[in-house]
């Protein structure tokens, strides 16, 4: 198991990775340890990490940074920070587990063992308060997003529907890529797209498999057609 330490203050990732060297022993492989947003990236892109161990206040930068720009990358997150207040925010990029500071070996050791568990390491989601209460929502069970002013209506496979309590324009940043702004109002699963169509007018629609039929942009048509013949 590869892990990336993302940590600015070098005693503390230091003692993070003999932590983890003790808790995972003979299952580790490469440790790495970056102190930027910037050299973490590279990392990210050169190295095949299965495990980014993650601090979110880097020398005035936000950790998050670092997950929306690898949203759609397959390595697992562990959140290791002080700021709990953050965890919420934490688990709509779909983190793994959010260990608060200061570390204790066996709270980090359950964070591991979820990856370990069957239906254990579970796909991004999106996190929903919902008449008080928190609605775990994994993305791949979201069909499409259309905007309601403020809030987000999600609108599952299932025929579910959820209300979210942030913009297109902000769920657009941190959902994987094939997650697609088709309209000013809509975001598409282009997994799940068909084909497009085109009728009088300028109007434009994309058909998914299940039968859905979404507006679409004159600005967007182009370049879904363009995605959809590739």
């Amino acid at each position: 198991m590869n892990i990336l330490i993302v940590e600015d203050e070098r005693v503390a990732a230091r003692h993070l990775e003999r932590m983890v060297r003790d808790v995972l022993g003979d299952k580790i492989g490469e440790v790495h340890r970056r102190e930027t947003l910037d050299d973490s990236e590279d990392c990210l892109s050169s190295n095949r990490i299965d495990v980014l161990l993650l601090d979110l206040n880097l020398q005035g930068q936000d950790g998050f940074d670092l997950l929306r720009r690898a949203v759609a990358e397959s390595f697992q997150t562990i959140v290791v920070s002080a700021n709990t207040d953050r965890a919420l925010e934490a688990y709509e990029y779909g983190v793994l587990d959010f260990v608060p500071k200061p570390l204790d070996r066996e709270r980090l050791s359950r964070a591991f063992q979820r990856l370990e568990r069957p239906g254990g390491v579970s796909a991004k989601m999106l996190v929903i308060r919902n008449h008080g209460r928190l609605q775990i929502v994994p993305v791949e069970q979201i069909s499409y997003l259309k905007g309601a002013g403020d809030y987000a209506e999600i609108h599952l496979y299932d025929g579910g529907l959820a209300l979210h309590g942030k913009s297109l324009e902000q769920l657009e940043r941190i959902l994987p890529s094939h997650f697609v702004r088709i309209h000013k109002s809509y975001i598409a699963d282009m997994h799940e797209a068909l084909t497009l169509h085109v009728h009088g007018g300028g109007k434009y629609e994309l058909e998914t498999r299940q039968g859905l039929r979404l507006p679409v942009s004159r600005m967007r048509y182009r370049e879904l057609r363009e995605r959809l013949e590739s």
